[in-house]
């Protein structure tokens, strides 16, 4: 009794399919990421910018400069305000100046600011607008956008 084999073999002379080579795979690949990239970069970039509710952009780079208030009129981005008497100092790295507020030491808001040159209104009763920062040491640190001075 001959027994019949579970597969037949193939002749690979006879096949027309030629192998995808594992470099031409790698290169198909990277230029589907690189399009992609480009395209999301792209969309990406449109979208980008504060814009009003008819669509059209604002000038988020709008500054004001005069004897009682500096800064950016950007209230998009510097959304958080305070009041208080603006002093030299952080506390424990963080901050180099400090918003003294009514209610105590734990109102005190901790500043920064790359725009706004605070050590001009130390010692003044000033409001602040600013954005909200994380903080490691502090309650309340923020980075100012824009002061003016209170009477």
């Amino acid at each position: 009794m001959s027994e019949t084999p579970l597969v037949t073999p193939v002749d690979p002379n006879t096949l027309n399919t030629k192998p995808v080579s594992t470099g031409s795979r790698s290169g198909i690949v990277f230029a589907v990421v690189i399009i992609l990239g480009l395209v999301l970069g792209f969309m990406l970039s449109k979208g980008s910018g504060s814009k009003t509710t008819n669509g059209s952009k604002t000038a988020s780079n709008e500054m004001v400069n005069t004897e009682t208030e500096v800064g950016s009129k950007d209230t998009a981005t510097f959304r958080d305000t305070a009041t208080g008497t603006l002093e030299i100092g952080g506390l424990n790295g963080e901050g180099t100046h400090k918003l003294i507020r009514d209610g105590g030491p734990t109102k005190t808001a901790y500043l920064i600011s790359s725009i706004v040159d605070l050590d001009q209104f130390a010692g003044k009763k000033v409001q602040i607008w600013g954005e909200t920062v994380k903080a490691q040491r502090v309650g309340w640190l923020m980075d100012v956008g824009r002061v003016k001075l209170v009477e």
